[in-house]
């Protein structure tokens, strides 16, 4: 006789009323902690709120809405993408300061974002989202907040054959970080890897007729045709950008050459970029700076993470096939991509705020949340592992806070 499964099905998502005043309720707590860490350094230390949410790559973003791409005459400011400068240039234009404009776009940006997640993965992946150890992101003036309202409504949008808006989308997506390339990959690897036809005639009856083999793949290769071609569209984004730093510079890798310049940034074999990233773990590495060892050991901690939700993906995809539903290929894909393109650099870096963008994982985590364990006993210990795991967010996210907002090397 067969024994019954230590867990029931996960339960299903709740998108109620009450699933979404969650979120909006996450929204405003996680916000609220976030500004509650800035005024305690604020009355403690001195720093205006200005100085708190102006560190590291906020101060190139101000100088390239300033004074555009030749503000810094290295050329360094070529790193990064125009879709946030541009907003906070046109804040200045009305007078509004950076910081201003800044944290304004992120809270709203992330408030879509987690809409979107809402959407794609239910209440506790938003939640899960909200409340990540590297949250302080998506309040600063950083292009997290406004590449993942971008970049998970495009994805939503295409996982509901609402390709029209997908693309447009993930153009605005593309604008902001050069992650835009890989959600294009990720985008194409969907288009491939999706089995059914939605755009398939539908009977009176409401169900779909049954063609003959050959020209149901007909239909599905005229479809994966046009979608495919739709994604010139956020493509074209990224082309003219590269013309543009090529008018102004006279290099086809600007881009390249800015960020192996400002952040070391090099084509590096994945194993000699993990040993090149050792020495930054050790005890004792960095004296002067004792929390940079810290974060580099988050760095290689979300390396593995992002590895682990690759191979969830993968492995959901298998079974969802084999119930004949659409696979997760493309989330499997739009995370593996950045995890080889971390691992091709010098060495471990940015990987712990890529974490955000990787919206695969909090689906993952809120599946993981709604497991239904059959015993008692079982129930106790996996209520008490998600509240230990969410409490464990909460404290990463304000030492997190802490780190940036005092200026701290925050990854």
């Amino acid at each position: 006789m067969r024994e019954a499964p230590e867990t029931q099905p996960t339960a299903a998502v709740d998108r109620t009323d009450s699933g979404a005043r969650l979120v909006v309720q996450a929204w405003l707590a996680s916000r609220a902690l976030i500004a509650l860490v800035a005024l305690v350094l604020a009355v403690t230390t001195g720093r205006t709120v200005t100085d708190m949410v102006s560190n590291w790559d906020v101060q190139h973003f101000s100088r390239l809405a300033a004074g555009g791409y030749w503000a810094d005459a290295d050329g360094t400011l070529m790193a990064f993408f125009p879709g946030l400068p541009g907003l906070l240039a046109l804040g200045l234009a009305v007078g509004v300061p950076v910081a201003v404009t800044g944290v304004v776009v992120s809270l709203v940006c992330s408030a879509v974002a987690a809409g979107a997640l809402y959407r794609l993965g239910g209440p506790a992946a938003a939640v899960a989202w909200l409340f990540a150890p590297t949250a302080v992101f998506t309040v600063v003036p950083y292009t997290e907040s406004l590449f993942c309202a971008a970049a998970f409504w495009a994805w939503e949008r295409a996982r509901s054959d609402r390709w029209v808006a997908a693309v447009l989308l993930a153009a605005v997506a593309c604008s902001v970080r050069v992650s835009g390339l890989f959600l294009i990959g990720a985008l194409v690897v969907m288009v491939l890897t999706t089995p059914r036809v939605s755009a398939v005639p539908v009977s009176e009856g409401g169900r779909p007729p049954t063609p003959p083999a050959e020209l149901h793949s007909l239909a599905l290769a005229k479809l994966r045709l046009r979608r495919l071609a739709l994604l010139l569209v956020p493509s074209a984004v990224i082309a003219v950008f590269a013309t543009y730093l090529h008018a102004i510079s006279g290099s086809w890798t600007a881009w390249y050459r800015a960020q192996s310049t400002g952040w070391v940034r090099e084509l590096t074999w994945p194993w000699q970029s993990f040993a090149n990233t050792i020495p930054a773990i050790v005890p004792g590495a960095y004296a002067d700076h004792p929390w940079w060892a810290a974060v580099f050991r988050g760095e290689m901690v979300s390396m593995l993470v992002g590895v682990l939700v690759v191979v969830w993906a993968l492995v959901r995809s298998v079974r969802l096939l084999r119930a004949g539903e659409r696979p997760i290929l493309g989330e499997a894909a739009w995370v593996g991509v950045q995890v080889l393109a971390f691992s091709l650099s010098y060495w471990f870096f940015s990987v712990n705020r890529a974490t955000l963008l990787w919206f695969p994982l909090w689906i993952m985590l809120a599946e993981w949340a709604r497991r239904r364990p059959r015993t008692p006993g079982r129930v106790v210990t996996h209520r008490t592992l998600v509240g230990f795991a969410l409490g464990l967010e909460v404290v990463l996210m304000i030492w997190w806070c802490w780190l940036f907002f005092t200026g701290h090397w925050a990854s």
